[in-house]
């Protein structure tokens, strides 16, 4: 018999003392322990050293056996322990019973010392194989977990990696990035109280746009720094060049997820908005001129975001706006530029975007 079962340890619960002399005797191999009770049966069970099987009589004074096995099912701690009942009575009815409330043999007496003894070591190598089973799921759910954060860590940095190169790009950014992000997190909070967008904005998707929103820009990197960092108006050439900046972000976002080899949902987030914020909700807008629901969510929340942000920043073309002057030229654009739901929600919740701009204002 092999190590690992020999370290068992079997809990021998009878009240009748040539009973318990028999069991020790048969089952020398293994560790034993002793119950004359049913009480002190528990007691042992449930101790910081519990067996690893029961071998329970039936008929005992004070608590019988089978509540003893009822009470052992019924406790986190001892529910697991295999139970093998002993018994004198041999008719179906009482073997049905046992084996309904949980234990996982009947062996009758007089017992036959060789049956004993493959019966016990059987459900012995079962209960170890299950527990090494259950070991192994352990194991593998927690490298599923660590693979699992080994990916949103490289989602998060593959994001902030091309996100901080369009930064570089553009000097005007600073913390335009971050509050942008912020802004579209809490909007979209709040549109969930829709009961247009409360099923498609879950948590999750909450948090990909959040990580997503900083790659609304990166399509400035394809263009040309003289149109990029010009200090005064852009030329109608210019400003046609400059438009196509979500073109060239949600090609380069397109060639990262055909590296990651096809679609990828984070990524799929950061495409949609590179690519349509910069469309209108009355159709005016660019690349494509999409109307209404036919812009993304994604892009439809980051073009209120990006569009605050602009109002309330100073650019070497205008000076900052207010909080209030920005909420206002928002409402004006309600219908034309911005999904009109969007607008009541951000008016339902405009404090929140004062405190994210103070909170992440550039120095």
């Amino acid at each position: 018999m092999n190590e690992k079962i020999m370290n068992q340890r079997i809990l021998i619960v009878d009240d009748t003392p040539e009973n318990i002399d028999v069991l020790i005797e048969v089952l020398s191999d293994y560790k034993r322990s002793v119950a004359t009770n049913g009480e002190k049966a528990l007691q042992i069970a449930r101790s910081d050293n519990p067996p690893d099987l029961i071998l329970l009589d039936i008929m005992m004074p004070g608590m019988d056996g089978y509540e003893v096995c009822e009470k052992l099912k019924a406790d986190d701690k001892t529910k697991t322990i295999p139970v093998i009942f002993l018994t004198a009575m041999t008719d179906e009815e009482s073997e049905r019973k046992g084996l309904g409330l949980g234990a996982v043999d009947y062996i009758t007496k007089p017992i036959s010392p060789p049956i004993v003894m493959e019966r016990v070591k059987n459900h012995l190598l079962l209960k170890l194989a299950r527990e090494s089973l259950e070991n192994q799921n352990i194991i593998l759910e927690e490298k599923v977990r660590e693979r699992t954060q080994e990916l949103a860590l490289t989602q998060d940095v593959t994001i902030f990696c091309m996100a901080v190169v369009a930064e570089y790009r553009d000097p005007e950014t600073g913390g335009h990035i971050k509050r942008t992000q912020n802004y579209i997190k809490a909007l979209a909070t709040q549109l969930r109280n829709y009961e247009k967008y409360a099923s498609g904005l879950n948590d999750q998707t909450i948090e990909l746009l959040y990580k997503s929103a900083p790659l609304h820009d990166i399509g400035k990197v394809g263009v040309p720094d003289s149109i990029l960092m010009k200090p005064g108006k852009l030329t109608d050439e210019e400003f046609d060049e400059m438009k196509m900046h979500p073109t060239y972000g949600r090609d380069a976002i397109l060639a990262a997820e055909r590296k990651l080899g096809g679609e990828s949902t984070f990524l799929r987030y950061a495409r949609e908005i590179a690519y349509s914020h910069q469309e209108k909700w009355d159709g005016s807008g660019y690349p494509e001129g999409l109307k209404g629901d036919a812009i993304p969510v994604s892009a439809r929340l980051m073009a209120v975001a990006d569009v605050y942000d602009a109002l309330i920043s100073k650019r070497v073309y205008k000076p900052a706006f207010s909080h209030k002057e920005a909420i206002k030229i928002i409402t004006e654009g309600k219908g034309s530029h911005f999904d009109p739901t969007m607008v009541e929600a951000l008016l339902e919740m405009e404090d929140e975007f004062r405190n994210i701009a103070l909170e992440h204002a550039d120095s």
